[in-house]
């Protein structure tokens, strides 16, 4: 599985993850943001290996050691998927190292 597929599958899944959400009156959130990432899922397919939002996610460690082709963007990368409000996909790509790196910086 290439970088760009792991990442689309995490992002299907962390979809998935959002419809499944029961919330009383949360007036479609959870459907906008399911949405959103099967959007960016789409879109993170189409991404060439070399796409500079791939090699960006590699360098924030997203893909773990060398060699490793599992997307991963630990604790802090998956709780800003989650949280994340949705938008363009490549807004999500481009955000997610950044708060990776801030979430990792704070003591």
């Amino acid at each position: 599985m290439s970088r760009s597929e792991s990442l689309a599958a995490y992002l299907r899944a962390q979809a998935r993850r959002r419809i499944d959400r029961v919330e009383s009156n949360d007036d479609g959130r959870n459907a906008r943001c399911a949405l959103a990432l099967l959007d960016t899922a789409a879109y993170a397919a189409r991404l060439p290996e070399d796409d500079p939002l791939i090699l960006l996610l590699d360098q924030a460690g997203c893909f773990g050691p060398l060699g490793c082709e599992e997307f991963d963007p630990g604790e802090a990368g998956t709780r800003f998927i989650r949280h994340w409000p949705g938008g363009e996909p490549h807004e999500l790509l481009l955000a997610l190292p950044s708060a990776i790196a801030s979430t990792s910086a704070t003591p």
